[in-house]
């Protein structure tokens, strides 16, 4: 409903006797007046300079609040440092002096030109925003119920075929029967009419001993010949085999046999919408788009190494070349797209680089077990960064900062632990949980591989605990992931390489079951990625979240994709 008082489209009344027209206004105290009431108003406060004017020329002076140490003064000044409005006796008494003073018409324009701004703000960015968020969350669930209806399709479709089997199934059951009884009782029936028979000469025998029971005649009686002693061995008893049917075992096998659901989570992400600007901040350039994984991850292309034993690692210098390693000296660098070799490197020792990884400057590094170094390679030339004693490096990966994770293991192979480099400054050591218990397994064939998520977690995928061990930055561990069942061949869960992408997913290769397992950045399995794969070992990926996986017995390097 429209105030009375400011509706151009009702007739405007007094504030005062709320009867008469207004005719006149008071500039200084903001209220419409009739012409009787203007003197009521005048000596209702005598402290006040009141400037009255006709309605029409009224003005829009600002009502200056009331001193609340002041009765009926108004207070024209704001101090700054007390932030409360002051009035000219305030002033005066001195308990301001010193403070800076501003007028209250200029902290007003300010605060008008602050709401202003918030206002805009909200009409152009934030509103927006939040319309765009109600577009994407109605999107996800219409894709939710489009999926869901597919789903129940599918496993409907997949229920009649499977009825179709089992009742072909049923039939097949039923026909064997049929032939088993019919099989039996021909061999009952062929044994019914032998004894049929043997029945028909009993009764013959017998009627040719009435007949010699009842003759006189000697010679008759004399050259009766009996054959009791014949129909005493009786005949063998046939026993037929009675047909079984053993139902088979349904309860728990049934849901494995028709198939089972992959798990859901719903996963919320704080930073998971941005509003939207007009101008683009480094900070919002640097946030990652959301990007949904692929129900079916697609292999893009396929590279052939070369090298004669294993391939076990795989690092992406860029989006169009790759670093490969294997069982040997040789480090070889590969063109994605054309998969062809574009140069080979062979390590300062000769000794096997037991992991690669590029910086983010694109420089080559690798670690050198035997030789106890982790290096680099600039212009050709490769540089030893940290050198050892007493522990060997088993893995490496480059920092967001541009330093190095190094993971490694104690001369006698009983500790693991990571170390945090700045080119050659140890900054960090992370090897024990809050209990003082050793964080990553030991032992000489404990095969570990490290890599740092976008949110600056440290991600060992740790093949002797059969686990990826996941810690924060400051080395506090966050969770352990053990695998996810049912896998796709029932195999124990052997994590080996492992990478992040900007969705802070981390992903593992299994290579006892042929798959890589992808989990959020807290731990959940979101899916596995298969794709035909064999024996994965070491992984990377590229700026668009391309998965490579370097496939240790054919030494294949497999080119992924698995986001939209």
């Amino acid at each position: 409903m429209m105030d009375p008082r400011t509706s151009a489209q009702d007739v405007m009344r007094c504030d005062l006797c709320e009867t008469a027209l207004v005719q006149m206004y008071c500039d200084t105290c903001l209220i419409n007046l009739c012409k009787a009431c203007v003197g009521e108003h005048m000596i209702s406060d005598v402290s006040r300079k009141h400037e009255l004017v006709t309605f029409q020329f009224r003005k829009s002076n600002p009502l200056y609040p009331g001193c609340t140490s002041h009765d009926k003064e108004r207070c024209e000044m704001y101090c700054n440092q007390c932030h409360i409005p002051v009035c000219s006796t305030c002033l005066a008494s001195n308990q301001h002096l010193g403070h800076k003073l501003l007028k209250t018409m200029q902290v007003l324009e300010e605060k008008k030109e602050k709401i202003a701004k918030e206002k805009n703000e909200l009409n152009e960015t934030i509103n927006p925003t939040y319309q765009d968020i109600v577009s994407d969350v109605q999107n996800r669930m219409s894709q939710l119920e489009k999926k869901c209806g597919d789903l129940s399709t599918a496993i409907t479709k997949h229920g009649e075929d499977c009825h179709r089997e089992i009742d072909k199934l049923v039939q097949k059951l039923k026909a064997e029967v049929e032939e088993m009884k019919t099989t039996q009782l021909h061999t009952l029936q062929k044994h019914l009419d032998e004894v049929n028979k043997k029945i028909s000469e009993i009764n013959d025998e017998i009627n040719s001993m009435d007949v010699a029971l009842d003759s006189n005649d000697t010679s008759t009686v004399f050259s009766f010949m009996s054959n009791v002693d014949e129909y005493k061995n009786l005949p063998q008893k046939i026993l037929p085999s009675l047909p079984k049917f053993t139902p088979g075992r349904i309860q728990g096998k049934l849901c494995k046999l028709f198939g089972t659901l992959s798990p859901i989570s719903v996963r919320s992400e704080e930073h998971g919408y941005s509003v939207k600007t007009t101008q683009k901040s480094p900070e919002a350039a640097s946030s990652p788009v959301i990007k949904q994984l692929l129900d079916e991850p697609q292999t893009v292309t396929t590279i052939h190494t070369g090298y004669e034993y294993c391939l076990d690692n795989v690092a992406c210098l860029s989006d169009e070349e790759i670093w490969t390693s294997g069982e040997d000296s040789t480090m070889k660098l590969f063109s994605i797209n054309q998969g062809s070799l574009l140069k080979s490197m062979r390590t300062k020792s000769g000794n096997t680089p037991t992991d690669i990884a590029v910086t983010n400057s694109g420089d080559l590094v690798y670690a050198d077990y035997r030789d106890r170094t982790v290096n680099i390679v600039k212009n050709e030339e490769i540089q030893t960064v940290i050198r050892l004693k007493k522990w060997n490096p088993r893995c490496v990966c480059s920092t967001s900062s541009d330093g190095l994770l190094v993971i490694m293991d104690s001369d006698d192979c009983k500790q693991s632990k990571v170390v945090r480099y700045s080119g050659s400054t140890k900054k960090q050591t992370i090897q024990f949980n809050d209990q003082s218990k050793p964080l990553y397994s030991s032992g000489r064939f404990s095969i570990k591989y490290i890599s740092e998520n976008r949110n600056l977690d440290i991600c060992v995928a740790d093949w002797g605990a059969k686990a990826v061990v996941v810690v924060n930055q400051a080395g506090r561990l966050r969770f352990r992931y053990t695998g996810h069942t049912p896998v796709p061949k029932n195999q124990l869960f052997c994590p080996r390489g492992i990478t992040t992408d900007s969705q802070s997913h981390i992903l593992t290769a299994d290579g006892n079951n042929d798959c890589v397992h992808i989990i959020d950045q807290d731990g959940q399995f979101l899916r596995y990625i298969v794709c035909g794969l064999s024996e994965p070992w070491g992984l990377c990926k590229d700026t668009t979240n391309n998965l490579f996986v370097a496939q240790c017995i054919n030494k294949q390097v497999k080119k992924i994709k698995y986001q939209q």
